[in-house]
């Protein structure tokens, strides 16, 4: 086979993949002018409020997400019981002030709602397969982490209910980026 016809043969591969790639996407692409449905947005609306708004059912205690974070391997990130570890600890972290100019902000000294740690980790956590989780181990393992900073005791249960009323020890000191998003 000749170089000009090793580049036709090329040039027909590449222009056949093309064609057959571009009509495989024309069903997953945007149908842009069509109102979006309510079941369409559905998976994409998993936002939670500070208030709780957006909470699924489901429930979780402490003693559970020590199974989950054990189960899903949460430590190789964050260590053992959030210590830390390559993604950071999830645990600790003196009090904020203003003379620190790069204090450690974590969970128990800077997050000012216990809705946001539901949020996050339903979003990313397992990070290598993210939205993975079951409302009932997000729970657990928000249960978890709570129970690690000492800001809910050790039997208490988060749900839907329980959750938004965890008073977070910065609640009154979180100084939003962007206030006028709040």
């Amino acid at each position: 086979m000749s170089t000009r016809d090793r580049l036709a043969f090329a040039a027909a591969l590449a222009l056949g993949l093309s064609v057959g790639v571009g009509v495989g996407l024309a069903a997953d692409a945007p149908r842009f002018g069509q109102p979006i449905t309510p079941a369409d947005l559905a998976p994409w609306d998993v936002s939670i409020g500070p208030d709780g708004a957006g909470l699924p059912p489901g429930s979780g205690t402490p003693a559970q997400g020590t199974e989950v974070y054990a189960k899903f391997a949460c430590a190789l990130c964050h260590g053992e019981k959030g210590a830390g570890g390559p993604a950071g600890p999830l645990v600790g972290g003196g009090p904020l002030n203003s003379t620190d100019r790069d204090p450690a902000k974590l969970i128990g000294n800077y997050w000012p709602y216990a809705t946001t740690i539901f949020d996050f980790t339903r979003r990313a956590m397992p990070w290598q397969q993210p939205k993975t989780l079951t409302d009932d181990e997000v729970y657990a393992v928000t249960a978890y982490i709570l129970a690690l900073n000492k800001i809910i005791g050790e039997s208490d249960v988060m749900n839907a209910q329980t959750l938004p009323k965890v008073r977070m020890p910065n609640r009154d000191g979180f100084i939003p980026r962007f206030p006028d998003k709040m």
